[in-house]
C-alpha cells in the first residue's frame, strides 16, 4: 500500500514542530516537541535510556497530521531537569501523567523505545485510563538477570564525570544492525553527553533491578510489540515470550534491524504507528489511508 497520493496534503497541513519545555507540579521541566493537528490522536513518544526527544528526529517528518506527537525527553536527559535523584520506572511514570497534565491531554498512545518502553509499560499499569494504546519498541520480558544489562550496568556503575564520549559511541552502535545517517549518530552521542554519570549510574540500576514486565497479564489496552531480530540485547524468543503476556498484544519483528529500529527503518516505524492508531479510530484510519489502510507495510511506504 502507498500513501503517496495523500502526502502533499498532509505535508501543507501538518504543524511545524516547536520545541517547548513543560514545568510540571514535582518542580521537574521536561523539554519536548510537538507536531500535527490539533485534534489528532495523541501520541506520546519517549526514547530510550541516554537519549533524548531527538531519538525521533527521523520519524517525526513520516508521521502524518492526523498524529498530534509528543517526542518527549525524560528526566535526567537531555535538556530536561536533572534532579538529584527519582531514576525508577515510577518516577519515569509519574513525570509522564504530569506532563499530559500540563499539556492536556486526558489519555494517549503511549510509544516508548527500550528505557521509554519499560516507562509506558509502567504507566498503562499505573493510569489504564490514560493509556489509549501502547506500542513497545525493543521490549524485553524482564531485565533482571539480562547478561547484557547486568555487564553493562557494572561498567557504567564505574562512571564519572565527563562521560567517556568513546563508551557513548560504542553504546550507541552496540544498538544498531545497519547504519544510520553520519549527522543522526553523532547527534544522538551528543545527546547522551548531556547525561550525568550519577543518572547513567542510578538508571541502570533501575533497569537491571526492576522488573518491567510485572502486571503485563493485566493490561486491557490494545498494544502492538515491534522488535529487530537482531537486537543485540534481547533474542526474539524472549521478545514472543513477553508479547504472549499481553493480552490481544500483536507482535511484528523487522528483520535485519537492531535494537534501535525506529533510527533504522524510520518510515516503516512511522508506517506501523500510524495504521495501530488509526485502527484506534476509524474516522482517521479512513482519512489517511483510504479503505485499504490494514494492509502490510511495503518499502518506499510512509504514514506522512
Amino acid at each position: 500500500m502507498s500513501s503517496s497520493g495523500n502526502r502533499d496534503s498532509h505535508e501543507e497541513l501538518r504543524a511545524p514542530a516547536t520545541v517547548q519545555s513543560a514545568h510540571l507540579a514535582n518542580g521537574v521541566t521536561l523539554q519536548y516537541v510537538e507536531q500535527g493537528n490539533p485534534s489528532g490522536m495523541p501520541v506520546v513518544l519517549l526514547h530510550g535510556g541516554t537519549d533524548s526527544w531527538h531519538s525521533f528526529d527521523l520519524v517525526l517528518p513520516h508521521l502524518p497530521d492526523s498524529i498530534r506527537a509528543f517526542a518527549l525527553t525524560m528526566r535526567g536527559h537531555g535538556d530536561s531537569s536533572h534532579p538529584e535523584s527519582g531514576y525508577r520506572y515510577t518516577d519515569f511514570s509519574g513525570d509522564l501523567a504530569g506532563f499530559m497534565d500540563v499539556v492536556g491531554l486526558r489519555s494517549a498512545v503511549i510509544a516508548g523505545h527500550s528505557l521509554g518502553r519499560a516507562v509506558a509499560q509502567r504507566f498503562a499499569i499505573d493510569y489504564p485510563e490514560r493509556t489509549a494504546g501502547l506500542v513497545l519498541i525493543g521490549a524485553f520480558a524482564g531485565q533482571a538477570g539480562n547478561p547484557a544489562i547486568v555487564e553493562l550496568t557494572e561498567t557504567v556503575s564505574k562512571f564519572t564525570d565527563p562521560v567517556d564520549e568513546g563508551f557513548v559511541r560504542e553504546f550507541q552502535l552496540s544498538t544498531l544492525a545497519q547504519p544510520v545517517p553520519p549527522a543522526f549518530l553523532e547527534l544522538v552521542v551528543t545527546e547522551s553527553l548531556k547525561v550525568p554519570a550519577r543518572v547513567w549510574r542510578e538508571m541502570f540500576v533501575g533497569i537491571r533491578d526492576d522488573d518491567a514486565a510485572t502486571g503485563l497479564e493485566k493490561l486491557t489496552v490494545p498494544t502492538l510489540v515491534l522488535s529487530g531480530e537482531k537486537d543485540a540485547f534481547v533474542p526474539p524468543s524472549e521478545v514472543a515470550r513477553m508479547a504472549s503476556t499481553i493480552p490481544g498484544a500483536r507482535l511484528v519483528f523487522y528483520p535485519n534491524v537492531g535494537h534501535a529500529l525506529h533510527w533504522e527503518e524510520p518510515a516503516r516505524f512511522a508506517f506501523d504507528l500510524a495504521a495501530f492508531t488509526a485502527k484506534l479510530e476509524p474516522q482517521a484510519a479512513e482519512d489517511t489511508y483510504g479503505a485499504n489502510y490494514g494492509a502490510p507495510y511495503e518499502p518506499g511506504d510512509s504514514g506522512g
